[in-house]
């Protein structure tokens, strides 16, 4: 009715709703902006983690990239004409969302031995969820999705660190956890390779689902972030990996067109999760880079529904 009256009384009232109305989006967006963190591991070790927070999280989410690019250019690729951040996605659906570069990616050196393995991975991991709940202490925990290499990574740290982990989303898993690999006895040096364009568009393989704009902003983006290929050995450490041991809720999340997948390796592991609270969820029409492509709506929704799912 304030909109209605011609009066002095009436423009300051409205002026003032208007004031107040920019004040709180302004907040909301505030709050949602990315934010660099510097996280410090149990060895002494700093990682860079960044986040995305809304402004009251009913829920913190922790992101972890695949074997060869970083948190950034996977999770908030913004570009001029297209916004295809998962972290603003996730955090504008009530989320305090963070993501972080593993050792040797993106913002995180590399510790004194060049390399990285897969248990001090899940450990950095480990110490990282440390951080975010203790910046979250009311939300009780925090998720954890995992994409390609990321994804097994995720299921270690849930293994391993079961206490610290209130669900996983394994996105793109890529490896076939009943055939053992074998010892990795690497230990010169670090080959340190540089990275190239072709290695970072090689995962956008359906036409039309990610616009050519998008490619470039991603190629370019990555190459900023990540010029030299990280170095992993130890490799035999994925061992490890036992569905039979998951007993914290997980979504299984793939993409239909997924060169990565394998399918019966992945629906035995999904048979022998430990845990009750499990899903099994395929996009259609979409690749290993689907959380950049059309299809990432459906993957939010997947990982935000099934988040909401476990708390019921």
């Amino acid at each position: 009715m304030l909109l209605t009256f011609v009066s002095k009384h009436s423009r300051w009232l409205n002026r003032l709703t208007f004031l107040s109305l920019f004040s709180l989006l302004s907040s909301a967006v505030s709050a949602m902006s990315l934010v660099e963190h510097q996280v410090t591991m149990s060895d002494g070790h700093s990682l860079t983690v960044y986040s995305r927070i809304a402004t009251q999280p009913k829920t913190s989410i922790l992101l972890i990239h695949g074997r060869t690019w970083s948190a950034l250019p996977d999770f908030d690729l913004i570009t001029p004409k297209e916004d295809l951040s998962m972290m603003k996605a996730l955090a504008k659906q009530g989320m305090a969302v963070y993501a972080v570069d593993l050792r040797g990616y993106g913002k995180s050196t590399r510790d004194s031995s060049g390399w990285n393995t897969p248990n001090r991975s899940s450990e950095d991991i480990a110490d990282v969820l440390d951080y975010i709940n203790k910046q979250h202490l009311n939300l009780n925990g925090t998720n954890v999705f995992g994409w390609s290499n990321g994804s097994l990574v995720a299921m270690l740290t849930a293994q391993l660190y079961p206490e610290k982990v209130k669900t996983i989303t394994l996105y793109g898993f890529p490896l076939d956890t009943e055939f053992s690999i074998n010892k990795d006895n690497n230990t010169k040096s670090p080959a340190r390779k540089p990275t190239n364009a072709e290695a970072a568009a090689e995962d956008f393989i359906i036409p039309g689902t990610i616009s050519d704009h998008a490619i470039e902003a991603y190629v370019k983006a990555a190459l900023a972030a990540d010029p030299i290929r990280m170095d992993w050995n130890q490799l035999e450490q994925w061992n490890q990996l036992d569905a039979s041991k998951v007993k914290v809720p997980t979504l299984l999340l793939q993409a239909e067109h997924d060169p990565y997948v394998n399918w019966k390796a992945d629906a035995l592991l999904f048979r022998k999760l430990a845990t009750k609270d499990k899903q099994w969820v395929i996009l259609s029409n979409a690749d290993h880079a689907a959380l950049l492509e059309s299809a990432r709506f459906k993957l939010y929704q997947s990982v935000v529904s099934f988040i909401d799912w476990t708390e019921l």
